[in-house]
């Protein structure tokens, strides 16, 4: 927790240095919640970490309203809830960063981009092995997305696409679902 919360509902930073945490070994939810609440945040620090800890980015930008541009995420190896609702409510986010994990962890993208009613595009979901909860609510209320991304796995996961899509009304056409092995929720 060792930066849980530190500027937490500061609604006046505007931006912070790209350079602003540099650690390369994160902890579990040392950046949880950091910047939420920071609604004149229109810059987000670099995130250069590519193994991540138990809900590290958990919350980290939620409510950040004025954020426009995600950070660059590399990680690779993830761990439990690691991405939950890290851009939770980002109104101005208009383009979601790149995933390119592979291999997917509990809740690892639940609610990542929820209620980001300005984000357009999402992006390319490279897993073809779910886990529970893995993509619960990741785009629920993103009310300007047209496009889903593809949902190349077989084999499904209890709550892993739960909601994923809830309330994406300009949504034109439905994702292939291939899964041939289904899950609970």
């Amino acid at each position: 927790y060792a930066f849980c919360k530190l500027f937490y509902n500061c609604a006046n930073i505007v931006n912070v240095n790209k350079n602003f945490l540099p650690a390369t070994t994160l902890s579990d939810y040392c950046y949880q919640y950091m910047f939420s609440g920071c609604r004149s945040l229109t810059t987000a620090p670099a995130l250069p970490v590519t193994t991540l800890a138990k809900s590290c980015y958990s919350g980290m930008f939620s409510s950040c309203t004025s954020l426009t541009t995600a950070p660059v995420l590399p990680a690779t190896t993830l761990a439990n809830s690691c991405y939950d609702g890290m851009f939770y409510y980002c109104t101005s986010l208009t383009t979601a960063p790149e995933l390119p994990a592979t291999t997917l962890t509990d809740s690892c993208y639940s609610s990542m981009f929820k209620g980001c009613t300005s984000l357009t595009t999402a992006p390319e979901l490279h897993a073809t092995t779910l886990i529970y909860g893995c993509y619960d609510s990741m785009f629920s209320g993103c009310t300007s997305l047209t496009t889903a991304p593809e949902l190349p796995a077989t084999t499904l996961a209890t709550f892993c696409y739960r909601s994923m899509f809830d309330s994406c009304t300009s949504l034109t056409t439905a994702p292939v679902l291939p899964a041939t092995t289904l899950a609970n929720s």
